[in-house]
């Protein structure tokens, strides 16, 4: 994993250990995870990692917080691509 990953890979942790986040949305996060760091093309592997942020970014069970975290993601992730 590129190291501009690394801060994105720990947040997404972040998360992943949130027990307030709902069970999907950290399966979805974890989704997003795995993409970022198997996909062997960096530009595969960060838009395989938005398209599943993007899925769980409006979920309403999610806490502001989470969501907050998720939509900067994602934004770093489109300045990336």
């Amino acid at each position: 994993m590129d190291d501009d990953l690394k801060p994105i890979a720990e947040a997404l942790d972040a998360i992943l250990h949130d027990t307030s986040v709902p069970r999907n949305v950290r399966a979805t996060v974890q989704r997003a995870k795995e993409k970022l760091e198997q996909t062997e093309d960096r530009g595969t592997g960060i838009s395989g990692a938005v398209y599943a942020l993007e899925e769980i970014s409006n979920d309403i069970n999610m806490p502001m917080h989470a969501r907050t975290m998720v939509w900067n993601l994602l934004s770093e992730l489109e300045s990336m691509k």
